[in-house]
């Protein structure tokens, strides 16, 4: 070059050692326009890199002042509507076209060998991303944060022996607070972005030292013994340079990809906030972003003797899958059409999707979301009780628990029945449960006072169905004086 400025970098730092063979390494001729969807990807977590620093110099990630510096960057700061709507939709579309981009790896054969680290590493980026787009959505710090984090919560809870202990890991503490908003900070600006940029070198790396995947071609068979040498030969005989052939290609989708970013934040604007966190907030009805509609839906519809199974043994069994598929067929056929299988699985799995986000869209909150207005407490479960045990039975009735536990047969079904509570938890174990939530059931320490929770945990104390069950374990107060219900004397027809 003959500008001396750049002479007098390159001869210090010797830049062009390093970039021309990654720039030049030649490429085979029939990779075209299916192959740019990971450069859209890395254009797009560039974006996000950019976008969320702008955002850090102005949120405050603490539970009393996050959601306070959101709504004075969307509805105050300078731009700052438009600065959010370019991060939220660069995060939908991040995960469209990682999700686009691994189908495409999958359906040409790329995971075959010799590129089966390859695939294992898009495979952990794809859970990056999607451990992104979750941390991300949780600093929104609204109701659909707190809930979408309450499910995830109560989704990890259930992991046999470490559960409990993995959730007060990742919160910080027994319940949702000021630790868990930090906690989440943390993993969504420093932890996951620097665990992307890791394995997105290695990615690269791995691309550059074992090529970029040829077009299938049916007939032709992956053979270890010879495969590399024949794929040397081919980008010989018929490849082309990296640059500029297929980076031209790169660069105009990775515009056409911003530009559609710009639109889409320029038409939608972004998401949220929906009201401060509150779970005792009963006009809500929660919604996730919606890469995570397909899981709503299916805890919303879905009885709830399922969900751990679907809850912790579809998740492994998926990425079992994915991590094994090299492995698994590390060789023969490459092109679609001969592999009907996979193009059959491929469009099974995009269809369940695809309904499953329809249905996460119009199936109702799964609470019964008026039970606490319009179903009344039964008389028989306030005859004969104390003033502390009547005063646990208004917070039932107010805090909306009846929304997700029934009484007498009516009510939510979301949690279990509370007619026999009390011969399935004693005293201490109610309260923990309360105040800090576990299964489907969030914490709610922070949003009852101690009155309200003595209260309620001596009116739950009465809830055991004593011609049925023996009391719970550390059970110290008599039982509901109840009887069974006695049939009604007919008249003599």
């Amino acid at each position: 070059m003959k500008n001396p400025l750049i002479n007098w970098f390159e001869s210090r730092l010797h830049l062009a050692e390093v970039i021309g063979p990654s720039m030049t390494h030649p490429v085979p001729r029939s990779a075209k326009w299916w192959y740019v969807f990971g450069s859209m990807t890395l254009v797009l977590f560039m974006c996000q890199v950019a976008t969320g620093i702008s955002l850090s110099l102005l949120y405050v990630p603490s539970a009393g002042q996050a959601f306070e510096s959101l709504e004075y960057i969307t509805f105050q700061a300078e731009m700052g509507w438009f600065l959010r709507a370019l991060h939220v939709w660069g995060s939908h579309l991040m995960v469209a076209a990682m999700t686009i981009h691994m189908i495409q790896v999958f359906l040409f054969g790329a995971f075959k060998f010799p590129r089966e680290l390859t695939w294992i590493l898009g495979v952990l980026l794809f859970l990056c991303t999607i451990g992104m787009a979750f941390t991300g959505q949780v600093l929104r710090w609204d109701q659909d944060s707190y809930w979408g984090l309450s499910v995830g919560m109560s989704m990890a809870g259930r992991v046999p022996w470490i559960g409990p202990g993995l959730v007060h890991f990742v919160l910080g503490g027994a319940i949702i607070g000021g630790e868990s908003l930090s906690r989440f900070f943390t993993l969504h600006v420093f932890v996951i972005p620097a665990t992307l940029m890791g394995l997105i070198g290695l990615h690269l790396l791995l691309v550059i030292k074992k090529g970029i995947n040829e077009k299938p071609t049916p007939g032709v068979l992956v053979e270890k013994s010879n495969y590399e040498e024949k794929y040397h030969d081919l980008v010989k005989k018929r490849g082309m340079p990296f640059f500029p052939n297929a980076a031209g290609r790169d660069m105009i989708a990775c515009g056409i990809t911003l530009g559609l970013v710009f639109f889409c934040a320029m038409m939608f604007g972004p998401a949220g906030p929906t009201g401060e966190p509150n779970p005792t907030y009963i006009q809500t009805a929660p919604r996730p972003d919606f890469y995570f509609q397909s899981a709503f839906a299916v805890l919303a519809l879905l009885p709830p003797y399922m969900e751990t199974f679907l809850i912790l043994g579809f998740p492994i069994l998926a990425l079992s899958t994915l991590i094994l598929l090299p492995f698994l067929s590390p060789g023969g056929e490459k092109h679609w059409r001969r592999r009907p299988m996979s193009v059959i699985f491929v469009i099974s799995l995009m269809l369940i999707l695809s309904t499953l986000t329809y249905l996460g869209y119009k199936s109702p909150w799964s609470p019964v979301m008026d039970a606490w207005s319009g179903i009344p407490t039964p008389i028989e479960y306030v005859k004969g009780r104390t003033p502390l045990e009547l005063q646990g039975a208004i917070v039932i009735q107010n805090k909306q628990c009846r929304n997700c536990h029934m009484l007498d047969g009516r009510g939510g079904k979301r949690g279990p029945a509370l007619d026999d509570v009390a011969s399935r938890l004693n005293g201490d174990q109610l309260i923990r449960q309360v105040l800090q939530g576990g299964g489907n059931m969030p914490a709610y320490g922070k949003h009852l006072s101690p009155e309200e929770v003595s209260a309620l945990a001596a009116f739950l104390q009465t809830m055991t169905n004593a011609w049925q069950h023996e009391p719970a374990a550390g059970y110290s107060t008599n039982p509901r004086p109840t009887q069974d219900p006695v049939p009604p004397i007919l008249p003599n027809s």
